[in-house]
């Protein structure tokens, strides 16, 4: 029989992780799915309601192991501005097109679009494509899932 995930764990209460899963982001929100482990262990994602599953989070499952999530490297963009005004302007074009944004002090990451890099440099800013794991926000309504 396959395991189940059935919680989530989060933060500092995360216990120590038997396995992990490589999820990119677009994976990341789920509540039913059948998932293999980088060890190569089949488990089901078996969760009452869907939730956006962070870095770092961890998967126990009904079988008594657990199973840490690590954010996939994926192609990004990472947006920069020469000063607050501009990046902030860009930030809105950005949600205006309900485009999934991580958000920080002095610059802000999307996946990877040629459009969207186009559309950043003509506000004025520079658009980097760089490979690393995304964290996009959570939402207003969708928070983090925890």
């Amino acid at each position: 029989m396959t395991a189940r995930a059935i919680t989530v764990i989060s933060g500092t209460s995360a216990p120590d992780a038997d396995d992990t899963v490589t999820l990119a982001h677009d994976r990341r929100h789920r509540r039913r799915m059948a998932m293999t482990s980088d060890a190569g262990q089949p488990f089901v994602l078996d969760l009452p309601d869907a939730i956006a599953l962070r870095d770092g989070d961890v998967l126990a499952l009904d079988d008594g192991s657990h199973v840490r999530v690590v954010a996939e490297a994926e192609s990004v963009l990472e947006i920069t501005a020469p000063d607050t005004d501009t990046l902030v302007r860009i930030a809105w074009h950005i949600g205006n097109r309900h485009l999934a944004a991580e958000l920080h002090a002095d610059h802000i990451v999307i996946a990877s679009d040629h459009v969207i890099a186009d559309m950043v440099t003509g506000l004025g800013g520079t658009a980097t494509l760089a490979e690393r794991p995304f964290q996009p926000e959570g939402g207003a309504y969708s928070g983090h899932g925890h």
